[in-house]
């Protein structure tokens, strides 16, 4: 790596860095107002903190067994340690969740780094997630962030249920640079896919995205479909698709995670993908889904630019929300 691109790559990191810090804004001060009430005029971490610790967790929408989880572990450690003063709980807060997240985080490689034509074939990406989550825009800055570092990328509009989700990826496809394979509305969505992955594999594309319908309400149709699709994208690439990555809306708090754990018995779901979080102050939706559902989180998203999809580290993520 030389200096400039040393220099370059040092100020894209604080440019995302700014951005999750000012995403995460709502969810910090909302945790930090409350934490200042529940320390105010104590000295140690006594069973009143605590206790006010929990609802400020459950408020921010961690979850009821991961606030549980995190609780338990702070009371041991103030049990062992004897002594825990308040200055000290944010500082441990930080700790506990950050080990929430390690199990589900470690080792799970990102995606920009795999998609390297393995065996000379596209990486397909199936996206799932149900309607008015963001799931189509995450599609369209996804394709940004593999077209910006040199890959080549085919989408694939198997969404066919809604006129909105087929033209809103081709305006993507247009904007970002990259070819859209399409048979318009109420066509078949497996025939898309098809397409899409032979479409990717005639170009040499490194990464095929695939959209898909998210009709939750009828889990058995949902269910068949993509296990449909799944089976036509393997008679062109025999082990898609690689990635089944599900897109929630963090501003919806727990809905979130109860459309992730439908998604799950639908699907064989690998990563998530975590939109809104800038507009929300129920950020928390992050640690309590991954703990949960011991999937990790691929990339969350903070802001309307197509560089506010930034891939997730538990480390930088637990810093900005607990950065003063």
């Amino acid at each position: 790596m030389g200096l400039f691109d040393f220099f370059k790559k040092d100020k894209e990191s604080t440019v995302q860095q700014t951005a999750l810090d000012v995403g995460l804004e709502k969810t910090k001060t909302s945790i930090f107002e409350q934490l200042s009430k529940a320390v105010a005029g104590k000295s140690t971490v006594d069973e009143a903190v605590l206790d006010d610790l929990e609802t400020l967790l459950v408020h921010a929408d961690v979850g009821i067994e991961t606030t549980v989880k995190v609780i338990d572990r702070i009371e041991k450690r103030v049990a062992r340690d004897k002594y825990v003063g308040t200055g000290e709980l944010d500082r441990i807060l930080r700790e506990e969740i950050a080990g929430l997240l390690e199990n589900n985080t470690t080792g799970s490689m990102a995606v920009l780094e795999r998609a390297d034509r393995a065996n000379g074939q596209p990486f397909v990406i199936m996206v799932v997630g149900v309607n008015g989550v963001g799931k189509t825009t995450t599609i369209g800055k996804l394709a940004h962030r593999f077209h910006s570092a040199g890959k080549k990328v085919v989408l694939g509009a198997a969404d066919t249920f809604r006129a909105a989700a087929v033209d809103q990826l081709i305006i993507w496809g247009e904007r970002v640079g990259v070819p859209v394979v399409s048979h318009g509305m109420n066509t078949d969505p497996a025939s898309v896919a098809y397409d899409a992955i032979r479409k990717g594999v005639e170009l040499q594309a490194d990464v095929v995205i695939i959209d898909t319908a998210g009709r939750l309400h009828n889990k058995v149709n949902l269910m068949n479909e993509l296990s449909k699709i799944k089976r036509v994208m393997q008679k062109v690439i025999p082990d898609a698709p690689h990635e089944v990555l599900l897109v929630l809306d963090g501003s919806t708090g727990q809905n979130a995670y109860q459309q992730a754990r439908e998604f799950t018995k639908a699907t064989e779901v690998t990563a998530l993908a975590i939109t809104k979080l800038d507009g929300t102050a129920r950020g928390g939706v992050v640690i309590g889904i991954s703990d949960q559902l011991s999937i990790p989180v691929r990339y969350i998203g903070v802001g309307e630019k197509m560089t506010d999809l930034q891939l997730f580290d538990k480390h930088t993520f637990v810093n900005s929300l607990f950065k003063k």
